[in-house]
């Protein structure tokens, strides 16, 4: 998946290293951090206290929040493959139907005792690693490119723990028009490779 970013670098917006740094930071900063990974950190401690009806409040609020049918997708997508796994880990799902890729992560995390940074930490590196790797394909970035991002992201990612960690219910939200609305046009893209 590309979240827009594929749709980007057609675009022009992401055409070299430090595009792709400012573009993958700043979604991380300006709309990961402040309204998915609120939220995941809510489903972790729903899933954590057994509380089945604010775990599913929140994977509603990620699902409903997905600015376009291609993100959409992806998390319930993504979710429901997460959610089958569990099992062979030892691991009773929630019942999540269908599933946001954040809560069945958050979910997955709790149940395993995974610490809830650690676990918000995995979720938001994965995310980062995933963007590196599309804009390393597609810019292309070479190899040592990619490596200097993953390094100069770190910061960031730390950052963005924070800033989730210390966000209270009424400050959670972001509005990332320029990403929704490649995503939407990814959606109708004349060469994909991704899926969105």
């Amino acid at each position: 998946y590309s979240q827009g970013l594929e749709q980007a670098i057609e675009d022009r917006r992401v055409a070299d290293e430090t595009n792709a740094r400012r573009w993958i930071g700043d979604l991380l900063l300006l709309a990961l951090a402040r309204y998915e990974a609120p939220l995941w950190l809510r489903a972790f401690d729903a899933c954590a206290a057994d509380d089945a009806a604010a775990l599913t409040r929140w994977n509603d609020e990620l699902l409903a929040a997905r600015e376009t049918a291609e993100l959409r997708a992806e998390s319930q997508q993504m979710g429901a493959s997460l959610l089958r796994l569990l099992p062979a880990l030892g691991v009773t799902p929630p019942a999540l139907e269908p599933a946001a890729y954040p809560a069945a992560f958050a979910s997955a995390c709790a149940l395993l005792g995974v610490d809830r940074e650690a676990g918000l930490m995995a979720y938001l590196w994965s995310w980062v690693e995933n963007q590196v790797l599309v804009a390393v394909k597609s810019v292309p970035l070479g190899q040592q490119a990619g490596q200097r991002l993953l390094i100069a992201l770190h910061a960031p990612l730390v950052q963005a723990v924070t800033t989730a960690v210390g966000l209270p219910d009424n400050e959670i939200g972001s509005a990332a028009v320029v990403f929704a609305l490649a995503s939407a046009q990814h959606e109708t893209q004349y060469s994909r490779l991704y899926r969105s």
